[in-house]
């Protein structure tokens, strides 16, 4: 199976080149980064990784992850789809991994464990309980690096165009037509959110919107509090 890596970006340039060599370095045959509109050095960044490098390209997209993740996934070529935050790293082998998951004919996608690129307790306490929570809800996020067949991203029409949210909607209509396959291998994530908001309040603020989301609040609701609260 050949695998598009596709990386929505929005002022990244402290941690892209860094996924951009490293993702590369894997062998994948496809890297598409998306940009929505990107202010610092990310788009220079990115050109420059591009016009040495066989195979990644640069697009634009209005911002909005979903958004940019679905024009991403229009220009690839692959039979799977995987869809990496700028500041994750992926783990070695992915290509081998994903390809002994999807040797199952129900998986229709699938994500990796997470871990963090710090060594604080909160880091790990927090990584433990996002792998959990995720296993036990067949729910992945972002930060998980979640791939899928390219035939079924596509009839599911991709990610649903919501400001927030976006992976979890498509994480809960993905398990209704087959098996997300709950990796154990891991990708490696900044922790520099937590460590800027603060571990106890990002987790906060993490939950509130979630409860709020499985009590049917809109994710146009949903931005307009996480920004007044972030």
């Amino acid at each position: 199976m050949t695998i598009s890596v596709i990386i929505p970006t929005f002022n990244e340039d402290t941690t892209l080149a860094d996924t951009l060599a490293h993702t590369s370095a894997l062998g994948t045959q496809e890297i598409i980064v998306v940009d929505g509109g990107s202010t610092d050095l990310t788009v220079p960044t990115a050109q420059a990784f591009c016009a040495k490098t066989p195979d990644t390209y640069l697009l634009t997209a209005p911002r909005g992850r979903a958004r940019q993740m679905n024009e991403g996934a229009k220009a690839s070529r692959g039979d799977v789809l995987l869809f990496l935050h700028a500041d994750t790293q992926l783990p070695e082998h992915t290509g081998r991994i994903i390809d002994s998951a999807f040797a199952d004919p129900t998986v229709v996608g699938g994500r990796f464990d997470v871990r963090f690129d710090s060594s604080s307790l909160w880091s790990r306490i927090i990584g433990s309980f996002m792998n959990r929570r995720s296993r036990l809800t067949g729910i992945s996020t972002g930060d998980q690096a979640l791939f899928v067949r390219r035939q079924v991203f596509e009839r599911l029409g991709g990610f649903a165009d919501i400001p927030l949210m976006e992976d979890i909607d498509f994480s809960r209509r993905l398990k209704r037509v087959g098996r997300i396959a709950a990796l154990r291998d891991t990708v490696t994530t900044s922790f520099r959110r937590w460590e800027t908001q603060g571990p106890l309040r990002t987790i906060f603020l993490m939950w509130t919107l979630r409860f709020l989301y499985w009590m049917g609040v809109s994710p146009h609701r949903l931005r307009h509090f996480y920004t007044a609260v972030r």
